[in-house]
C-alpha cells in the first residue's frame, strides 16, 4: 500500500512542476512542451532513477492524450478558418508528409546505413508535425500572424498526424512480417482510403451525435463537459475498432461540435482547455520518463545531423513543392516550412517499431527523441524572430482584452459577459457603452452594486453585460487597453485608402487591363476582396491584382470590409534566391528573365549592326 502512495506522491509532484514550469516558458519565451519534457527525463532512468520501461502503456497513455488534445484542436477551429486552408493544408498533410518521409528515408539510408525500407520508416515517424506544439506556440505564444497561415498551420498540424501514423503502422507490418517489398500495393490503398474515409464519415457522424446529446441533455452543469470529453474518446475509439483512423474522427467531431452553439459553451471550452494541459504535461511527462539518455551518444551525431536535413532541406522542400500551385507569397512558404515541430507525436509513433519487435527498434526510438529535442530547441524558440524577420507579424487591432463568458442556461439569446476595466481602455476615458448593451452589475473592491449607481467606472472594475452575441467584438473595442502605435503599421497596411464601396473595375481601368474576370468586373472593391478570400475577409488579410496589393484595413461587427488599404510596391522578397516561390511568380520571374535576354540581344544586335556601318 505504501507503494501505491509514492507512485502517486511522485507522479503529482512531476505534473506539478510541469505545471509550475510553465511560468518560465511565458516568462523567457523558452519552448514549454520542451521544458515537459526535459523534466520526465531529469527524473528517469539517468536522472533521478524513476524506472519506467512499459511501451506498451506509454503507447496506450499516449495515444489517449493526443486524442483529447485533438478534439480540442478541433474545438477551437472555426470552420472559416478550415474552408480558407483546407485545400493546402490536405495537401499538406498528405503530400508533404510523403515527400518528407522519403527524403528523410534517404538521408537515413547514408547516415545510419539502413534499407530503404527502414529509413522510410523514420521518415514516417518524423514526417508529421505536432499539434500540441504549433498550436501552444501559435494560439498562446503571442504570435499574432495573417489569418490565412494560421489556419494552414493549424490544419495541417491537426490532419497530418493520421497520414503518419497510417505510413509508420504499415511498414512496421511489413517488416515485422519479413516480406519482400513490392511497393504499394491495392491492400495498402485500400487500407488507406478505408482509415480516412472512415476517419471523416464517423468523425463528423461523431460531431453530430455530440450536439445532439448536449442540446437534449438536462443535467447538472458540471457534468456536461465530462460527458462532451467522454463522446470524443468514444468517436475516437470507435473509429479505430472498425478500422478507421480515430485521431482524424476525433479531430473532425471537434471541429463540428466546437463551430455549433451548445449549451454551456464557455464551461465546456474551460473545461477542454484544462484537459488539454493536463494531456500535455502526462505525455510528455511519460514520454520523458521513457528514454535513455545514456543511450544517446552512440547515435546522436547522425541523429543530430538528420535533425537539421529534415529543419533545413526535407521540411522546406516539402512544404514548397506542395505549396506551389497556391497563392502563398515567398514569406508565407518560408514559415509554414520553418514551422514544422516535432514533438510527442514523433515519439509515440518511435514505440511502434519497438511493440512491433523489430530489431532496430530502440535506434527507432532514440534518434526520433534526438530529433525532436532538436526541433523543439531550434525551431520553438525562433518562431516570434522568424516571423517577425518575415513580415508576417500583423499589427494588433484592439489592445489586450480581460473579458469572460458566463454561462446562461438554455438556448438563451442573450450573452453575459464579464469585462474588467483595463488602464487607458477607452470606457475609462469617457466613451459611453451603447444602448444595445445591458450593463447590469458592477464589482469594486470586492463589493458589488447595481451599475446605475455605480457612478464613473474605475480601473480594475468588473463589469457585466448582457449583449446580443454578435455585437460582443464592439464592446472588446470598447473595454480594450489603448493599442501601441508602430511606425511599420503605414507600410503593413499601404500607403494609400481605398473607398469599399469603390467599383472594382476602376481598379482594372487604372493599373489593368486583365486584373479581373468578367464575373468580377460588376463586384464592388469589398465584395471583390470577399471573393477572393473564400467567402470571408478578415482583418489584415492581402488580395494580389497584378502590381497592386489590397489589405483589409478594418471590419464592422457584422464582418463588413469598412476600410481598404492599397500598395503599390510589391512584397520585398524574403531572398534573391527562387525558392519558396508559388508556380505564378516562378512564371512571372521566368518571363522576366526571357524578356530580358531578348532585349540584351535585341541591344547587341543594334550595336553590332552600327558597328558594321562604320568601319574603322
Amino acid at each position: 500500500m505504501e507503494a501505491f502512495y509514492i507512485v502517486v506522491l511522485v507522479s503529482t509532484t512531476l505534473v506539478l512542476l510541469a505545471a509550475f514550469s510553465s511560468l518560465l516558458a511565458f516568462r523567457f519565451g523558452a519552448p514549454l512542451l520542451l521544458l515537459f519534457l526535459g523534466i520526465g527525463l531529469l527524473a528517469g532512468t539517468d536522472g533521478l532513477g524513476i524506472e519506467f520501461t512499459n511501451n506498451y502503456l506509454a503507447y496506450i497513455l499516449g495515444s489517449i492524450a493526443l486524442a483529447v488534445i485533438l478534439f480540442d484542436s478541433g474545438f477551437g477551429t472555426p470552420v472559416q478558418a478550415f474552408k480558407l486552408a483546407a485545400i493546402p493544408s490536405l495537401t499538406l498533410a498528405s503530400v508533404g508528409v510523403l515527400m518528407t518521409a522519403a527524403l528523410i528515408g534517404l538521408a537515413a539510408m547514408w547516415l545510419l546505413k539502413f534499407t530503404w525500407l527502414e529509413g522510410l520508416l523514420l521518415g514516417s515517424i518524423v514526417a508529421s508535425t505536432d499539434a500540441a506544439a504549433v498550436f501552444f506556440l501559435l494560439r498562446i505564444g503571442g504570435i499574432n500572424i495573417r489569418d490565412k497561415v494560421r489556419s494552414t498551420l493549424e490544419v495541417e498540424s491537426g490532419t497530418n498526424d493520421p497520414m503518419a501514423i497510417f505510413l509508420t503502422i504499415a511498414l512496421v507490418e511489413i517488416l515485422a512480417s519479413g516480406e519482400r517489398y513490392h511497393g504499394i500495393n491495392v491492400g495498402m490503398l485500400a487500407m488507406f482510403v478505408q482509415q480516412m474515409g472512415l476517419g471523416v464519415i464517423l468523425g463528423l457522424l461523431g460531431g453530430m451525435m455530440i450536439v445532439l446529446i448536449v442540446s437534449k441533455l438536462e443535467t447538472d452543469r458540471g457534468l456536461t463537459p465530462i460527458f462532451v470529453l467522454a463522446l470524443a474518446l468514444l468517436v475516437f475509439s470507435a473509429t479505430g475498432a472498425v478500422g478507421g483512423s480515430g485521431f482524424l474522427a476525433v479531430y473532425v467531431a471537434g471541429i463540428y461540435a466546437g463551430n455549433r452553439k451548445l449549451q454551456g459553451y464557455a464551461s465546456i471550452k474551460r473545461f477542454q482547455d484544462g484537459m488539454t494541459w493536463l494531456a500535455q504535461i502526462i505525455m510528455f511527462l511519460v514520454l520523458g520518463l521513457l528514454a535513455t539518455p545514456s543511450q544517446f551518444p552512440a547515435i546522436a551525431i547522425p541523429a543530430v545531423l538528420l535533425a537539421f536535413f529534415l529543419i533545413f532541406i526535407a521540411r522546406p522542400l516539402a512544404i514548397w513543392l506542395s505549396l506551389l500551385p497556391f497563392d502563398y507569397t515567398q514569406q508565407e512558404i518560408g514559415f509554414v516550412a520553418w514551422v514544422g515541430l516535432r514533438g510527442a507525436v514523433s515519439i509515440l509513433l518511435a514505440i511502434m517499431p519497438i511493440l512491433g519487435g523489430l530489431p532496430n527498434g530502440q535506434i527507432y526510438f532514440n534518434t526520433a527523441f534526438i530529433i525532436v529535442l532538436v526541433s523543439l530547441l531550434v525551431q520553438g524558440w525562433t518562431i516570434k524572430p522568424v516571423a517577425k524577420k518575415l513580415g508576417l507579424i500583423i499589427p494588433p487591432r484592439i489592445g489586450a482584452v480581460d473579458k469572460v463568458e458566463v454561462d446562461l442556461p438554455g438556448a438563451a439569446n442573450h450573452e453575459l459577459l464579464s469585462y474588467r476595466v483595463v488602464k487607458d481602455s477607452p470606457v475609462l476615458r469617457g466613451e459611453r457603452i451603447p444602448r444595445w448593451a445591458t450593463p447590469s452589475l458592477v464589482i469594486r473592491d470586492g463589493k458589488s452594486m447595481r451599475y446605475q449607481y455605480a457612478g464613473r467606472l474605475r480601473e480594475n472594475d468588473l463589469v457585466y453585460l448582457f449583449v446580443v452575441p454578435s455585437y460582443s467584438r464592439l464592446l472588446d473595442k470598447l473595454f480594450a487597453s489603448r493599442v501601441p502605435v508602430d511606425e511599420d503599421d503605414a507600410d503593413f497596411f499601404g500607403a494609400f485608402a481605398l473607398s469599399p464601396a469603390r467599383p472594382a473595375a476602376d481598379l482594372d481601368a487604372a493599373y489593368g487591363p486583365g486584373l479581373l474576370n468578367e464575373s468580377e468586373k460588376g463586384l464592388t472593391i469589398a465584395e471583390l476582396m470577399k471573393h477572393r478570400l473564400g467567402g470571408k475577409a478578415d482583418y489584415a488579410d492581402r488580395v494580389r491584382l497584378g502590381s497592386i496589393i489590397l489589405i483589409v484595413r478594418d471590419l464592422d461587427d457584422q464582418d463588413h470590409v469598412t476600410s481598404v488599404g492599397m500598395s503599390l510596391e510589391a512584397v520585398e522578397p524574403a531572398t534573391t534566391l527562387p525558392i519558396f516561390l508559388n508556380l505564378r511568380d516562378l512564371m512571372d520571374r521566368l518571363r522576366e528573365r526571357l524578356r530580358g535576354r531578348r532585349n540584351r540581344e535585341a541591344a547587341a544586335a543594334a550595336a553590332h549592326g552600327k558597328g558594321d556601318e562604320n568601319p574603322h
